[in-house]
């Protein structure tokens, strides 16, 4: 896997703290710093989501994919699956993520919610990458709600 960041401002007028991602599978993002007050020559634009915050959507991506492919694989009638991310960061450097937790809201027929805790169980503690690797700093707790499509 590959990825090459850039940093926008050495394009334009080597000021702000935008950068430019451009992934290994050909696609492009772009990440901003949260303007700094107090040096805005330090701070971004808030002209796109932080790197942070990139990460944790990563996070979110990578296990709600796990959830909606083990329960289609389980032959649920699965519609939909949303995962609202909640996270706590330490108060010093590195401020590295502490507290996660993910909320699935999982919509379908009649699809059981012992299949649901199965596949956020097995998306936590075996097939999600990125879950796993945010769980050595960051205690992960997960909740779900299955609704009825």
């Amino acid at each position: 896997m590959e990825c090459t960041v850039s940093w926008t401002g050495a394009l334009t007028t080597r000021s702000g703290m935008g950068f430019l991602a451009e992934t290994g599978s050909g696609h492009t993002l772009v990440m901003d710093g949260a303007p700094d007050a107090a040096k805005p020559e330090n701070g971004g634009l808030n002209l796109a989501p932080r790197p942070l915050e990139l990460l944790l959507a990563g996070a979110g991506g990578c296990t709600a994919y796990d959830v909606v492919l083990i329960l289609k694989r389980g032959r649920h009638d699965v519609r939909g699956c949303t995962v609202k991310l909640s996270a706590e960061r330490a108060e010093v450097d590195p401020k590295v993520f502490t507290s996660i937790n993910m909320h699935f809201t999982v919509t379908g027929k009649g699809v059981p919610v012992a299949a649901v805790e199965r596949a956020i169980a097995m998306s936590h503690e075996k097939y999600c990458s990125a879950s796993v690797m945010l769980g050595k700093t960051a205690a992960i707790t997960t909740s779900f709600d299955v609704l009825e499509a």
